[in-house]
């Protein structure tokens, strides 16, 4: 087990050099697998064109941020991890939305002492092998712990899947009868209240707007009071012009927009992002939903009741229940565990 968390602690140490392109010149590239993970990472956007480069180098540096060693001391020490037992395959459906996505899957089963099957989105089928393949350069014992298949699965023991809820609806025909996690479309909300600083929609902004809003932890729905002034808000939010440079991310927004005019929808523009007043927690690229709450109190009881279509919640309050702080939402610890299912505790009881 020490030596597993020595390697991923070392993996760790590598990916806090994508912070900025200063720390990987002033790195010694001796490690031939780390020049192929930063080729692969700056070309990610040739495969999938939502993964831009600086997308892709903030998901890895916010990997590597997550992997420090007293971090990953924390999070295996509230199990009962032996290695004494015979390793368990388990297959990994990995999805494909933003960058490297399926990585703590990946790092929940090898470090458990079980072998990883993976099965890689269409959409992001490079990162993941790319780290792998650094990973091993820095423990060559997990080389028979892991592969990687674009076939159907086999011979496995048990299986965590991540889909959304149509594909969920297979994983749980294809896969009921193995042990499993199986996850479905969540997204990430933000209470607020009218009492925000400018740097608070600062740190906003980078919830809504990081990975384009493709995340299931990307706020796409916001709680605001009855009397709330969406005016500061959206000053700031406007400012964030980058995004629209985007061609992609752009021909949602122009598409969104032209469908709001045409059917009279009510809707606030921020030349970068649509606000409309929708219960769903799903909200479509370039919009955000908004619903209008009376107190913090009935809010969280409702939150509470919905907690299945949520992910996580931010707010700058610390009375909005299981709130976390605003901007933190793409940042989730080791033991932030997705849909709330504890993925370590899975894997050591796998029969």
């Amino acid at each position: 087990l020490q030596q597993r968390i020595n390697a991923f602690a070392l993996l760790g140490e590598y990916l806090r050099l994508f912070k900025d392109s200063k720390s990987i010149e002033g790195f010694d590239k001796k490690n031939e697998q780390f020049r192929k993970l930063e080729e692969t990472a700056n070309s990610a956007y040739l495969h999938n064109g939502w993964f831009i480069t600086e997308n892709v180098w903030n998901m890895l540096f916010a990997i590597g941020e997550s992997l420090g060693k007293n971090n990953l001391d924390k999070w295996v020490s509230k199990y009962n991890l032996v290695d004494d037992s015979e390793p368990k395959t388990v297959a990994v459906v990995m999805a494909g939305n933003i960058p490297a996505v399926g990585f703590h899957d990946f790092m929940s089963v090898l470090i458990s002492g079980n072998r990883v099957l993976a099965k890689l989105s269409s959409d992001d089928n490079k990162l993941i092998p790319a780290i792998a393949d650094l990973l091993i350069s820095i423990e060559p014992e997990f080389k028979d712990l892991i592969e990687f298949t674009e076939g159907r699965l086999h011979s496995f023991d048990a299986v965590i899947a991540t889909g959304s809820g149509n594909t969920g609806r297979y994983f749980d025909y294809y896969f009921g009868k193995y042990q499993h996690i199986i996850r479905r479309n969540r997204n990430g909300a933000a209470v607020l209240t009218n009492k925000e600083t400018e740097e608070d929609f600062e740190q906003l902004a980078a919830d809504v707007f990081m990975y384009f809003g493709l995340g299931c932890r990307s706020i796409s729905k916001l709680f605001v009071p009855l009397d709330y002034d969406f005016t500061p808000m959206l000053d700031v939010l406007s400012q964030k012009k980058k995004v629209v440079d985007h061609h992609k991310y752009f021909n949602n927004y122009e598409y969104n927009k032209a469908i709001y005019l045409v059917n009279s929808r009510p809707h606030l523009d921020a030349g970068n992002l649509l606000l409309v007043e929708d219960n769903s927690y799903t909200s479509p690229v370039s919009v955000l939903h908004y619903e209008y709450y009376e107190s913090i109190d009935s809010l969280n009881h409702k939150l509470l009741l919905e907690s299945n279509s949520i992910q996580c919640i931010v707010s700058s309050q610390k009375e909005v229940a299981n709130s976390i702080p605003l901007g933190t939402s793409q940042s989730p610890q080791l033991w932030d565990y997705a849909d709330g299912v504890d993925t370590m505790e899975f894997l050591i009881s796998i029969k």
